[in-house]
């Protein structure tokens, strides 16, 4: 875990497949600002604990990681930041911990409630004989073996890729276009880094997450029908493709039906999903907006800077 500052609590949590270091160029500005950030390796990643356990990467245990880190450190409440799978974390720990909460943004993935079925489940209704990496990703096993056979190698392509090359391949990375250079916002060293991580971690407490959608769906039911009622905020880049995951449906919308107070939402034009390290000045300033508009609510100080 990366933590630093000195100042009100601010917690990012990364995606998949990512770790503390996606928000390398968040944290000093968080950190000049006067805010204090910690950025976990969120369970199953880097130098957190690895349970081998599917069930133990459901969302009420990783939202409970959350609010008990905010606790571990002191604090009564903090502001919570999450990108890609970080984002359901974010929110989940919004509703189930609320008194730790004092605001929640989210990048990349909106919240859209717990909804009629399981995802996993409308996932299969909609791609049906056809292939899509989350139902690829339901077999213990599988994508484990594919992605660590060269993870470094497989990285690369996950991050780059802006295109499927081989739409008939029989695996995930089979698909996906290898890039002759990185782009512009993945240095070598970050690679390196990045692969460092899963070399030693592996994939299947990431890949894990994945395979709890009906596990979420009942867990989600003690809080079906709660609006998020924490100040939030929303980012993401404009060609993201998970916001065009279910067609004819506005996903913004969606999630400002499910929070009471969506202060701030911006559509970041030409970034895509890799939203905090693509276009970092842009969704510091954003955020820092965000961060800074709490001051005017009041308390904000106390009652999440720390209490030791």
């Amino acid at each position: 875990m990366a933590l630093a500052g000195d100042g009100p609590l601010v917690v990012l949590i990364h995606g998949f497949p990512e770790s503390w270091y996606s928000w390398r160029h968040q944290i000093p500005a968080l950190v000049n600002a006067g805010y204090r950030v910690a950025a976990p390796d969120v369970r199953g990643y880097g130098g957190s604990d690895k349970p081998h356990a599917i069930a133990a990467y459901a969302i009420k245990d990783m939202s409970a990681d959350i609010g008990g880190l905010i606790e571990a450190l002191g604090a009564e409440q903090a502001v919570v930041v999450g990108h890609d799978w970080g984002a359901p974390i974010a929110y989940g720990t919004a509703l189930f911990h609320p008194e730790r909460v004092r605001a929640v943004a989210g990048l990349s993935v909106p919240h859209l409630g717990r909804g009629p079925v399981p995802i996993v489940e409308l996932l299969r209704k909609m791609f049906k004989d056809r292939f899509f990496y989350q139902l690829y990703f339901q077999e213990p096993g599988v994508a484990e073996a594919e992605l660590e056979a060269d993870v470094r190698r497989s990285l690369r392509k996950i991050y780059t890729s802006i295109r499927v090359e081989n739409p008939t391949g029989p695996g995930f990375l089979d698909r996906l276009a290898d890039p002759e250079r990185l782009p512009f916002w993945l240095t070598a060293a970050d690679l390196d880094y990045f692969a460092g991580q899963f070399q030693d971690s592996g994939f299947r407490g990431p890949l894990n997450r994945y395979r709890n959608s009906e596990r979420d769906f009942a867990q989600l039911a003690a809080v079906d029908g709660k609006l998020i009622e924490q100040p939030t905020a929303f980012l993401a880049g404009s060609l993201d493709h998970v916001l065009r995951m279910i067609p004819g449906v506005d996903m913004i919308e969606l999630m400002r039906k499910q929070v009471a107070d969506l202060r701030h939402v911006q559509l970041i034009e030409g970034a895509g999903h890799w939203l905090q390290q693509e276009r970092p000045v842009d969704v510091n300033a954003a955020l820092l907006s965000f961060l800074n508009g709490l001051a005017g609510d009041g308390h904000q100080r106390a009652r999440l800077g720390r209490s030791s």
